[in-house]
């Protein structure tokens, strides 16, 4: 069998497969996938704003899936590489995906809200269609800033509703309610069941409600290269901005 035939097959025993990811010269991860050669089509609209040359960056890829963005990374030069994600299948074939192109990544199992037991700030953090899959999405972006970004953080979420983005007023008077009916105000839709099938899929933020919860947490938007992609710096959060941290049950240890 030879080296290409060999991935094919280990590919496919990992598999399914969200990320599309080229391990060898045309052998490709998931080379059926229903959105085409993704999550490449979809860095090609942002990877320009990236920076070029990461040497002697460490990076954090939180939702790591397969490693696509992860191994990106490490072909722009990271000193340090780090895939974060709750699930052992993606972490799995994130680990063969780098092994096979010979990209020292360091995957480990957790979710967003275990940053802080990383115990680690990295120079960025990418986080990547994870924010919509959250219950507590705004914790989330409390805990990256408060643990685990120390500069930039690449950001994009599912967004459904106006594109459009208006002024809004710091203070409304508690009978001014006409703001709310606008389509651009910040929005965060409640998916209660299911949407697209998936029943993790909790959120969908228009873009105004995107920008405002960046800001919110404590992250400067600084360029918006494709219609969900954000990069922002993590600049002084706003005084009432500050992460929960829940009381656990009496006798749990």
């Amino acid at each position: 069998m030879s080296r290409a035939d060999d991935l094919r097959a280990r590919a496919a025993s990992l598999g399914p497969w969200f990320h599309n990811i080229e391990i060898a010269p045309g052998v490709f991860t998931a080379p059926d996938h229903f959105l085409g050669n993704y999550p490449d089509v979809k860095w090609r609209g942002f990877a320009h704003a990236i920076p070029q040359d990461l040497t002697g960056r460490s990076v954090l890829d939180i939702g790591c899936n397969g490693g696509f963005y992860a191994i990106e990374m490490k072909r722009r030069g990271a000193a340090r590489v780090v895939g974060l994600d709750e699930d052992p299948d993606y972490l799995a074939q994130g680990r063969f995906a780098a092994e096979a192109l010979g990209a020292e990544i360091e995957f480990r199992q957790g979710s967003v809200y275990d940053v802080a037991a990383l115990g680690e700030r990295f120079d960025v953090v990418l986080f990547m269609g994870v924010l919509y899959h959250l219950r507590h999405p705004l914790l989330a972006l409390d805990l990256i800033h408060a643990h685990a970004c120390a500069d930039l953080l690449v950001f994009q979420s599912m967004q459904r509703g106006a594109r459009t983005v208006s002024p809004v007023e710091a203070d409304y008077d508690f009978f001014e309610t006409g703001h709310f009916d606008r389509p651009d105000y910040p929005k965060l839709h409640f998916i209660e069941q299911r949407y697209a099938g998936d029943p993790t899929n909790w959120w969908a933020p228009n873009r105004a409600c995107t920008e405002a919860m960046l800001r919110a947490a404590g992250f400067a938007i600084t360029a918006h290269p494709e219609e969900e992609v954000y990069l922002c710096r993590r600049v002084e959060a706003p005084a009432v901005a500050a992460p929960v941290y829940p009381a656990r049950p009496a006798g749990s240890g």
